[in-house]
């Protein structure tokens, strides 16, 4: 019996209408297929495609297709988080949608007592996003020709990459040779945007430009190589940075530990030696706690790309001695998050990135920064709890006994 399930098979089937242009009549359509018998009900229609989602349908279609409704993703609040930074100053109530228990609590904890001792010190280090279009030749002699004709011609690629947006702008290309394939490190400035559709397109530009003048023949060329780290932990992410690389600091008074954290300097250091010593021995791609927690939430409830967690979620934690405090820093070079473009501007988003004061442009420097801090306090909130012994009870009370 489980043989023949497994078998392949050619019975009929009908797909569902690609939709592009989400309206009422084209939801309703959908959940005329997918309300069946011991399958979604008409309760699980109304709760995707309630009203209010039906009837502003047509401002989701820049955002998806087949569009059916709407998830509700419960938000939390955090803060005030002091921020004392190079672009993002104040204090800020930051959304987290999540619905994980005691998330919310943890960040806010550490939000907390990192204001209470003065702020977080936030600069962003770096920016630029890549696209790393490759191109495959008869040889290594062919690809060594196409890098020297590429390294001649930038300023040509420039003109033809940045026609292509108005706030993108193309800052290096730099050539990587394997033998007979090379790959465009193409790196660009993105405005407030996370800009991973600008620079797909600007880099599409550089490499049709090169189809029409390059004298060298190209056999084939493929916008992506898979080299960038889009969506996904890289060595090269972690060394030069893809999006925004931001480093957040704030040095705990040793009081301020014990008050409201529940544990000591001296014990939060020797938790942090053995979590150090298990990244290295398990082979982590930088060092850290736990930073997609609050990347998702943050992202999420943000209208952020949600996959890019993937590669933003690397980067160092640091805890210091100094004096008698804490001195707690994370370095984060992957941030890609934007205050305008993507998701932003979807209802629920765009009330998150309000709740902020980031939403539009002139805020995407500032909302990395954000992003560093909060990362930051979920740091110095779950090393706290792990070094007091408080990990499983804090869960055990907000996740399972409620």
């Amino acid at each position: 019996m489980i043989e023949q399930r497994m078998l392949v098979h050619d019975r009929p089937f009908e797909t569902l209408r690609p939709v592009r242009d989400a309206s009422p009549q084209s939801i309703a359509k959908y959940w005329s297929r997918l309300v069946l018998p011991g399958l979604a009900t008409e309760a699980d229609r109304d709760v995707l495609a309630d009203t209010a989602t039906v009837a502003t349908a047509s401002g989701y279609s820049r955002n998806i297709e087949n569009f059916i409704g709407t998830v509700k993703v419960p938000v939390g609040i955090v803060g005030p988080l002091r921020i004392n930074g190079l672009n993002a100053v104040g204090d800020f109530h930051v959304p987290l949608a999540t619905t994980e228990a005691a998330l919310v609590a943890s960040y806010a904890r550490g939000a907390f007592v990192a204001s209470k001792a003065g702020g977080i010190g936030t600069a962003v280090l770096y920016e630029g996003v890549m696209r790393t279009p490759a191109f495959r030749f008869d040889g290594l002699m062919k690809a060594g020709l196409f890098v020297e004709w590429v390294v001649a011609n930038v300023d040509s690629l420039r003109i033809a990459a940045e026609a292509t947006t108005r706030h993108g702008k193309l800052i290096s290309v730099e050539p990587i040779i394997d033998n007979n394939v090379v790959f465009l490190i193409c790196r660009f400035t993105t405005g407030d945007a996370s800009g991973q559709n600008m620079v797909t397109i600007a880099a599409n530009a550089i490499c049709l430009a090169i189809e029409a003048a390059c004298p060298v023949p190209i056999k084939r060329w493929y916008i992506e190589g898979n080299f960038s780290g889009d969506k996904k932990a890289s060595f090269l992410g972690m060394v030069t940075g893809r999006g925004r690389k931001v480093s957040a600091s704030v040095v705990l008074p040793a009081a301020m530990v014990q008050k409201y954290l529940g544990t000591t300097v001296a014990d939060m250091l020797d938790y942090g030696q053995i979590a150090n010593l298990g990244a290295l021995l398990s082979g982590q791609m930088g060092a850290q706690a736990h930073y997609a927690n609050g990347l998702a939430a943050l992202y999420i409830a943000t209208g952020q790309d949600a996959a890019c967690v993937a590669e933003s979620a690397v980067g160092y934690t640091r805890m210091e001695a100094q004096g008698d405090g804490l001195f707690c820093s994370v370095t984060m070079p992957n941030i890609l998050v934007g205050s305008v473009g993507g998701g932003t501007g979807l209802p629920s988003q765009s009330a998150g990135l309000n709740i902020l004061g980031l939403r539009g442009e002139g805020h995407g420097a500032a909302l990395a920064e954000v992003v560093a801090a909060l990362c930051l306090c979920g740091e110095i909130s779950i090393v706290a709890a792990m070094a007091a012994g408080h990990f499983t009870r804090a869960h055990q009370n907000l996740a399972r006994s409620r």
